[in-house]
């Protein structure tokens, strides 16, 4: 049978084990390939797209799992930072003065500056700001003396055994009448630790802002 033959040939449907040998093995063949064609976009597509996802979770398990064996194996290190850093932090606190101390360290603060010579025309601590653990003091002081008389003061507070920071420290002529005369205005803070009961409250305080 020619293709001719074969193009003009009429082909029943419902007969297809009637046709002849190779155009059964012929649409056998289609059908494979539209069922393989359909079977890809339906099913092995979706299936594709899964198992890259599953790579790309898989990489980042991989980094995940890499970082927390860093962590591992710097376990001890990091404890041992941890323990200096605590020991710092509890040095530091105990610079800080108790509320029954602070009298005593502006005394210390004022007798600095009469020590070297200094004359006090203002030295007023303001009100106490409350933080997390500790409270700051900030005292306006203003004296009249010479630059080594400043710098003598300066580091004489430095010294003390409590914590006391100077800020926006100002230097000006005191006045014709003695020009060797200065006046310096400062701020000192110091710093108080907060007792257990007075960080208590500061929590239910604030927490209690926030409702």
């Amino acid at each position: 049978m020619s293709i001719s033959d074969l193009a003009s040939a009429e082909l029943d449907l419902s007969n297809i084990c009637g046709w002849p040998r190779h155009l059964q093995l012929a649409l056998s063949s289609l059908i494979g390939v539209v069922v393989l064609v359909a079977g890809y976009f339906l099913v092995i597509s979706g299936q594709l797209e899964q198992l890259e996802q599953r790579r790309s979770m898989e990489t980042e398990l991989k980094q995940e799992l890499e970082q927390k064996q860093l962590l591992a194996s710097n376990f001890d290190a990091y404890q041992e930072q941890n323990k200096v850093m605590r020991d710092m932090f509890n040095n530091m606190l105990q610079q800080l003065p108790g509320k029954a101390e602070i009298a005593e360290l502006l005394v210390d603060i004022s007798q600095a500056g009469i020590g070297n010579g200094l004359e006090f025309q203002l030295f007023k601590p303001q009100q106490e700001q409350l933080k997390e653990f500790y409270a700051e003091l900030p005292i306006q002081i203003r004296v009249v003396g010479t630059y080594h008389q400043f710098g003598k003061f300066i580091s004489d507070t430095a010294a003390l055994s409590r914590i006391v920071t100077l800020h926006n420290i100002s230097i000006r002529k005191a006045g014709k009448e003695d020009a060797s005369k200065l006046v310096m205005d400062l701020t000192a803070r110091t710093y108080r630790y907060l007792s257990e009961e007075e960080q208590k409250k500061i929590r239910k305080e604030r927490k209690e802002g926030k409702k």
